[in-house]
């Protein structure tokens, strides 16, 4: 946890070997289990968002949510540009983008859509931008993204809570790749021992685990 008190919980679909990818998640179960922690902050990395941006662009939202997140996208390098599509898709009231000072002064994607954080030289210090993010207010920051930003808030012992929607299959990924797709990044975790907080077995074989760092 940050200096400033954010709970930070990082809640993934995974396979038995750990991938986040190879399998069919349960997405709508995924969803409805992630309104558990009511988060103030949806943290997630530019690389997710990436990914999206042809979807987001295609199909124009219904504009801010009053009543959703803040959603804080990790973007050192300005690689995102789809600020207003995030904004006006319905999830989130509201979005930031969280830079580094190198970052900022190369960026030309039309910043000034976008309200931004600088924090951090050559990449976002992700300790300041939580304490950041609370002494916004907030109390609660979902992660919602890939390996290598769960795996950076991981290593950097700055995750309270460990959500893990285990699917009964194997990934069937081989290499290097399904080494770079498991949901914690690259490298080997640190090595920690964590709490159980809660374990659920559902009919169709998913069991939810979540535990304490």
């Amino acid at each position: 946890m940050s200096a400033f008190g954010p709970y930070v919980v990082v809640h993934v679909a995974v396979s038995v070997d750990g991938a986040t990818t190879g399998f069919a998640p349960d997405i709508g179960r995924f969803y409805e289990l992630a309104r558990t922690w009511h988060e103030d902050v949806t943290l997630t990395g530019a690389d997710t968002i990436l990914a999206q941006e042809p979807a987001l662009e295609a199909q124009p939202g219904p504009g801010p949510s009053d009543d959703g997140p803040l959603l804080a996208v990790v973007d050192s390098r300005h690689r995102v540009r789809a600020w207003r599509a995030l904004r006006d898709a319905g999830y989130w009231s509201s979005v930031v983008a969280l830079r580094s000072r190198l970052g900022w002064a190369r960026g030309d994607d039309g910043a000034a859509s976008v309200e931004e954080l600088v924090l951090g030289d050559d990449r976002v210090d992700l300790g300041a931008a939580l304490d950041a993010l609370g002494k916004r207010g907030a109390k609660v920051v979902r992660v919602d993204s890939g390996g290598t930003l769960t795996g950076a808030l991981l290593r950097s012992g700055l995750l309270d809570e460990i959500s893990l929607l285990v699917h009964p299959c194997l990934s069937g990924s081989r290499g290097v790749e399904s080494v770079e797709r498991r949901w914690y990044g690259t490298g080997p975790p640190p090595s920690s021992t964590l709490s159980l907080a809660g374990a659920e077995a559902f009919d169709d074989g998913v069991v939810w685990l979540r535990y304490r760092c």
